[in-house]
């Protein structure tokens, strides 16, 4: 078993699951073995059995047959809600399923009809926009969306590699130069599918990677020696607009500047403003993976997204059109 570190351990739980739902929740200091095998057998109907951590045992991620078969034995049906580790396949929600029926919990089954849905079949147009610090990090995305979607708005810090890779200055603002040629290739590959591609066209450059920086607006193939961009531009914000207008379903990944310090907020509120805009006149919208959901609450317009998705790497992947091994062990049932 890996180290218990006491702070992960179930029994923090019981009292809180106990209000919730009304009744006494009974606890065993683990998920498999004799105390937990003669606990689940001696339930009552309606009685609630709630077992330790799994992943104190090594197997749980290792997807230990054997494993996966003592967590199968304490029950007659397994509830998979658990989406953001559906992109990993443990013994809990991928082994578990050659020996006992797997199903769907609420929220498993709301993200697999939300996302798995939207992307097989997307109502158009169909937006997506794309944002965070690096490229690298979305290049799944950006393949597996651009067969699907009208228009794609690329910000966040993965903006600069574009500009950069366009021959634009780009000061000290964050770039990957080994992603130029990847960022000419999806230009391309945009425009021979013709999907439109928005890039930002103006920027909010600081002296300093600080909340308290300096701060001014520069056109996007202006930006000064020694400054850096950590927004996009009141320009840029009136693009994102337009191209979001009418949309049917909608994408967003990934904040448009460093949201957290307020100055270099705006461009992600803008698209935030015009996704929930979108949405109350009718579109799909799906916000999802990583800090587009932390810059969404930061923003106050959680309730007015279709979809605000869990996962973080899980959501991710999905986008990215990988196979789910805790959905695909539901599916199969």
């Amino acid at each position: 078993t890996e180290a218990k570190e006491p702070q992960f351990s179930t029994k923090l739980l019981v009292k809180h699951l106990s209000e919730l739902l009304k009744r006494d929740v009974k606890w065993a200091s683990d998920c498999v073995g004799a105390e937990a095998e003669n606990a689940a057998k001696d339930l009552k109907p309606g009685e609630v059995l709630l077992l330790e951590n799994l992943r104190y045992h090594k197997a749980e991620k290792k997807n230990d047959p054997q494993f996966a078969k003592q967590l199968a034995s304490l029950a007659d049906v397994a509830v998979d809600d658990a989406f953001g580790v559906s992109h990993r396949g443990h013994a809990s929600n991928a082994g578990i399923a050659k020996y006992v029926e797997v199903v769907a919990g609420f929220l498993m089954e709301k993200e697999i009809n939300y996302i798995g849905k939207t992307l097989e079949a997307p109502q158009h147009p169909f937006v997506a926009i794309i944002g965070g610090a690096k490229v690298s990090d979305k290049i799944g995305v950006i393949e597996n969306l651009l067969n699907k979607v009208d228009t794609i708005i690329i910000g966040g810090g993965m903006a600069h590699t574009f500009d950069a890779a366009k021959g634009y200055p780009v000061g000290k603002s964050l770039v990957e130069p080994d992603k130029y040629d990847y960022a000419r290739e999806v230009l391309k590959k945009a425009e021979e599918k013709g999907v439109k591609v928005v890039l930002p066209l103006d920027l909010v450059v600081a002296d300093k990677f600080d909340k308290n920086a300096n701060f001014k607006t520069v056109p996007v193939d202006q930006v000064p020696d020694g400054w850096e961009a950590l927004d996009s531009g009141v320009e840029t914000s009136k693009e994102y607009v337009k191209a979001l207008e009418g949309a049917k379903t909608v994408i967003w990944n990934g904040p448009m500047g460093v949201f957290e310090f307020d100055n270099f907020a705006k461009g992600t509120l803008a698209v935030a403003k015009a996704v929930a805009k979108a949405t109350e006149e009718g579109a799909i919208s799906i916000v999802g993976g990583g800090d587009s959901v932390a810059a969404l609450k930061k923003t106050g317009l959680t309730d007015k997204i279709s979809h605000v998705s869990t996962g973080g790497g899980a959501t991710l992947e999905y986008l990215e059109g990988k196979e789910m091994p805790g959905v695909a062990a539901i599916a199969e049932k």
